[in-house]
């Protein structure tokens, strides 16, 4: 006969593990993003194509909006995160989802910084250009080009102006929230001859950011390193609003 008690803890841990695997599943998120006891920088990843009002099939690698949110809000409630780090490696998708995300990020009181790594495509040039300080890699890449819309299409003028309004939103958004000039940006958006099977303009790292529209090529090195110093200033921000109060 032994001596020894069962452990009755170990249910408990299973089960609390195996409710967060589920959430995360459910989910794609937990309830508030879990940092390291020693890190105030919050990872963001927006990857793959943004999905919006219409589910996408489930081979495509998305990053839904419906995710994303709350992720942000909770980021805000948050003392303990100081700075968030975009990682964006996306093809666009839809526009709207886009850019609720790119305004979220930009009506954020921290610091933010963003990183394109391999590609911010078509409504991922807006995202990019939301945060406090952009970079982009050498080797990746930007596609500008006008909106496109999917499914039926009724052929009247109101739905060519919604066209056109919807597209108006997304370059005042950019222009705003970068150094391109609103004109050079048109005209990369409708340049002809430089994609194969569309209107635009591809871009490569350099190139994005003397056109105004990122502010440095660099890695993720320098994105934290940039982004620490964002954070040094918010912090004196608040110690002086502190004293002031």
């Amino acid at each position: 006969m032994s001596d020894q008690q069962p452990n009755k803890e170990e249910p408990k841990e299973g089960n609390a593990a195996s409710a967060l695997v589920e959430k995360i599943q459910q989910l794609g998120q937990t309830n508030v993003p879990q940092l390291a006891q020693d890190s105030n920088i919050h990872c963001l990843a927006i990857v793959g194509q943004i999905e919006g009002h219409l589910q996408l099939p489930p081979q495509n690698k998305t990053t839904k909006y419906e995710h994303m949110i709350p992720q942000l809000v909770a980021i805000e409630q948050n003392p303990k995160i100081e700075g968030v780090l975009v990682i964006l490696n996306t093809v666009g998708g839809d526009v709207e989802a886009g850019l609720a995300i790119s305004e979220m990020l930009a009506s954020l009181s921290k610091p933010t910084v963003s990183i394109v790594l391999g590609g911010g495509h078509s409504i991922g040039v807006p995202i990019a250009v939301s945060c406090s300080y952009s970079f982009i890699a050498e080797t990746a890449t930007m596609t500008i080009h006008p909106i496109r819309l999917t499914g039926l299409v009724i052929g009247v003028p109101q739905t060519f102006e919604y066209l056109d309004k919807m597209q108006e939103r997304v370059i005042k958004f950019v222009t705003r929230h970068s150094h391109v000039e609103e004109e050079v940006f048109k005209d990369l958006m409708f340049a002809k001859g430089n994609l194969t099977r569309d209107i635009g303009t591809n871009i490569v790292g350099q190139e994005a950011v003397e056109y105004g529209l990122i502010d440095e090529v660099g890695g993720i090195g320098k994105a934290l390193g940039k982004l620490n110093s964002l954070v040094e200033k918010y912090r004196d921000e608040k110690g002086k609003e502190g004293l002031i109060q």
